[in-house]
């Protein structure tokens, strides 16, 4: 399963760094990425990283965030820097894992975590 952490509320300006945890058997971890979804909005995909490290990121938040990883803790992390009022939203966490079952079979998942709020406002 997935655990993220780390929303809040900030002033426009302000910082703040999300961490998203893994958790299981896991043997590998693919790719991973960050959703947000604002009020009354569609949940959409602000950045991407590969196991190979590359990493891509929605045009808005160019710049300002940077999204991380450490495979051989199994968390993923999102730098949030110069953040705007039109960032604020439910961030979601999102992996592609492969992980033993409990019957001890190789398998593969696409997981979400539960979502932390992010508020930007004065």
């Amino acid at each position: 399963q997935l655990q993220a952490c780390g929303g809040g509320l900030v002033q426009p300006g302000g910082s703040l760094r999300l961490s998203c945890a893994a958790s299981g058997r896991i043997f590998n971890i693919n790719d991973m990425g960050w959703y947000r979804q604002a009020p009354g909005k569609q949940r959409e995909l602000v950045a991407t990283t590969t196991s190979s490290g590359s990493t891509s990121y929605v045009d808005s938040v160019k710049g300002r965030f940077t999204i991380t990883r450490d495979d051989a803790k199994k968390t993923m992390y999102f730098e949030m820097n110069s953040l705007k009022p039109e960032d604020t939203a439910v961030y979601y966490c999102n992996a592609d894992i492969n992980y033993y079952s409990d019957a001890d079979v190789a398998s593969r998942g696409d997981y979400w975590g539960q979502g932390t709020q992010v508020t930007v406002s004065s």
